[in-house]
């Protein structure tokens, strides 16, 4: 992993889009401070498209949407996109499962549910559980005392012996049943809201991220940035972010919003002083 300032400005110029996972990549110590939303707004204002892409629930993801400055948001890891349209006033909720599908595996993850919790001694619930509708959160640090790391690789095995997907984020061992994650939803949703082929325009695209269940983006995006405490997962990343900030948290969000809007600004800039030269 490099470091940000390699990120070259003329790279940072064709920049488009911003997508960043939210726990301990927006947040700071478990709360969004005023700088990293402070960062999202300036994005915003200087016409970047920006989507949230996380593991937090239907119910935040709701919120996200409709109250802070983004254009969509990607939630459960994949299981739906949220789009909220401002002059209509109407929230697009797009679930990759229908509701049967989803009801059904509702049941399966709450047997699965008793059997972890049994299993592993310290392990909980995630407190945002009761707002989710496609997958089950394991919290392992959040609200409870850190497990071993020997515990999260248990409750992932547990997930994965019952035929279910695990991923690890920086707080909650995230299961699910489904061909999904942050990837292919997002993929999804850059075609149908912005009629874009995420492929095509994957070197104007910047992900933001912090820990393994990060790692499809990582390995997608060749200008992904991880912030700086990515580097506690070192060793247990399937890919890493190409650049690190040297900030951990909301406050590497920050630099990396930094960067991009000076880049973009100095386009504004060589542009009007060429157009002052063709004058």
């Amino acid at each position: 992993m490099r470091d940000l300032a390699d990120f070259t400005v003329d790279a940072r110029r064709r920049v488009t889009t911003i997508l960043a996972d939210i726990d301990d990549t927006l947040t700071t110590d478990g709360r969004l401070t005023a700088e990293a939303y402070a960062a999202l707004e300036e994005l915003h204002r200087n016409g970047f498209r920006v989507v949230p892409v996380t593991g937090r629930p239907a119910g935040w993801c709701d919120h996200i949407a409709r109250m802070w400055p983004v254009d969509a948001v990607v939630g459960e890891n994949g299981a739906f996109y949220f789009r909220y349209d401002r002059a209509a006033r109407h929230l697009h909720r797009r679930f990759l499962q229908d509701d049967a599908e989803r009801a059904a595996n509702r049941r399966r993850l709450d047997g699965l549910r008793a059997q972890i919790l049994a299993a592993v001694p310290g392990a909980g619930v995630a407190s945002d559980q009761a707002y989710r509708e496609a997958d089950l959160a394991i919290d392992y640090c959040e609200d409870v005392p850190r497990l071993p790391d020997a515990e999260v690789a248990r409750i992932v095995a547990l997930f994965r012996a019952a035929g279910a997907t695990a991923k690890v984020s920086s707080i909650h061992v995230n299961g699910w049943f489904g061909a999904f994650d942050k990837l292919h939803m997002t993929r999804i949703m850059m075609d149908e809201c912005f009629g874009v082929d995420l492929d095509a325009i994957v070197e104007t695209v910047v992900f933001v991220g912090d820990s393994p269940n990060d790692a499809p983006m990582f390995a997608h995006f060749p200008h992904a940035v991880g912030v700086a405490n990515v580097r506690d997962f070192a060793g247990r990343l399937d890919a890493e972010p190409a650049f690190v900030t040297r900030a951990r948290g909301g406050a590497g969000f920050a630099e990396v919003a930094i960067a991009l809007v000076a880049a973009r600004r100095s386009v504004t800039v060589l542009s009007r002083d060429q157009q002052k030269r063709e004058e």
